[in-house]
């Protein structure tokens, strides 16, 4: 495969994640575990099937326990935040807050041996949290009512994504094939935690379960696998820096479907972080390991 070809296949990755926010509000009232064990299951299923068409299934097998432990507590702890904040805040608001792992994933990397924080960094770090700071100050005058909870869930999705992205660069090379098993235990992991803490809501109506479906067959699922494709094998750099286009892409989509209000703030905010986030990207371009977890994060 070509590395153009496979830089496009992990762009078609960001293309999905643009939608999560998207078919998550779709998706309600079903819960975030809920919504887990059923997005998870789908997405590994359709990893097994792929997989097995392939004839490559036994490369799971090559796999350490380690590594799908590290790798289904990324994808199961990422997406219960996502699924909590949007249920809990403005999805707009609270997705661009979870959008700001892009910025993450650069500021962190710099922090690690061999790497440094430059100065265009810091000056995106700036950029991207002020735009966040103007989502949490703006829309309300009475602190108290403001939806905390759910942009403090968007904020730990943030970290969450960014901090696994990152330690992904201290593991060997693993099989795309290995993604599948990581949605399957997180599906199981999430019906257990479903069954203990939450009260069960299926989705309402054919919208509802649409939802659900598209939610397991693409963000949720067949964008892990490009992903992987595009980090192993295409411009990680590239990919890195169009990364950033997926909160104004996900902020776009909800403002068409009528999700969203297209107000100045909400327009200012989804500029502020994807213009730090560039920022940041554009001081890394010397440093190409600081982007992209070369052993292969699969953010979503």
């Amino acid at each position: 495969m070509e590395r153009g070809q496979a830089t496009a296949i992990g762009f078609g990755a960001v293309l999905l994640w643009s939608l999560l926010a998207l078919f998550t509000v779709g998706s309600a009232p079903v819960p975030p575990l809920l919504l887990n064990a059923l997005c998870f299951a789908l997405g590994g299923t359709l990893g097994l099937v792929w997989s097995a068409a392939r004839g490559t299934l036994g490369r799971i097998a090559e796999v350490p326990l380690g590594v799908f432990a590290f790798g289904t507590a990324g994808l199961f702890g990422y997406h219960f935040f996502y699924f909590s904040a949007l249920r809990l805040a403005p999805p707009a608001e609270a997705g661009l807050i979870a959008y700001l792992w892009p910025l993450l994933i650069v500021l962190f990397s710099g922090l690690l041996p061999g790497e440094r924080l430059r100065a265009g960094h810091v000056l995106g770090a700036l950029v991207a949290f002020a735009g966040a700071a103007l989502i949490l100050t703006a829309g309300t005058r009475d602190p108290t009512a403001a939806p905390w909870a759910g942009y403090g869930f968007a904020a730990l999705c943030a970290l969450t994504w960014s901090g696994y992205s990152v330690l992904s660069r201290r593991l060997g090379e693993i099989p795309t094939e290995a993604v599948a098993v990581f949605c399957l235990v997180s599906a199981a992991l999430s019906g257990l935690a479903h069954g203990f803490v939450e009260t069960t809501a299926w989705p309402v109506g054919a919208l509802g379960w649409l939802s659900v479906i598209a939610l397991g067959m693409g963000p949720v699922g067949l964008a892990f696998y490009l992903w992987d494709v595009g980090v192993k094998r295409g411009d990680i750099q590239l990919l890195g820096v169009t990364s950033y286009a997926a909160p104004l892409l996900s902020t776009l989509a909800l403002i068409l479907a009528g999700f969203a209000e297209p107000t100045l703030t909400l327009a200012l905010a989804a500029l502020l972080i994807a213009g730090g986030a560039a920022l940041a990207a554009r001081a890394s371009r010397r440093a190409p390991a600081a982007i992209v977890p070369k052993d292969g994060g699969f953010p979503p």
